[in-house]
């Protein structure tokens, strides 16, 4: 039987022991990636108005520049 490179089972264990090795660290890495954006998200909490206004209140742009001129 010829070797199938996208069914893991004919591989050798190494190659599958190397690659569960590599998934392993890309996910212990993209936990601790996810975990400082977290900290981040929670130690800088986003400025909120509490005037009810948003930035889509603002009048459009030809108004603004209406008044400029």
């Amino acid at each position: 039987m010829a070797h199938d490179p996208k069914n893991p089972q004919n591989g050798s264990k190494d190659h599958r022991s190397a690659r569960e090795d590599r998934l392993r660290a890309a996910l212990r890495a993209n936990l601790q990636r996810r975990k400082a954006q977290a900290r981040g998200r929670k130690a800088d909490p986003i400025e909120t108005q509490t005037d009810g206004a948003g930035s889509h209140d603002a009048p459009p742009l030809d108004e603004q520049n209406e008044k400029d001129s």
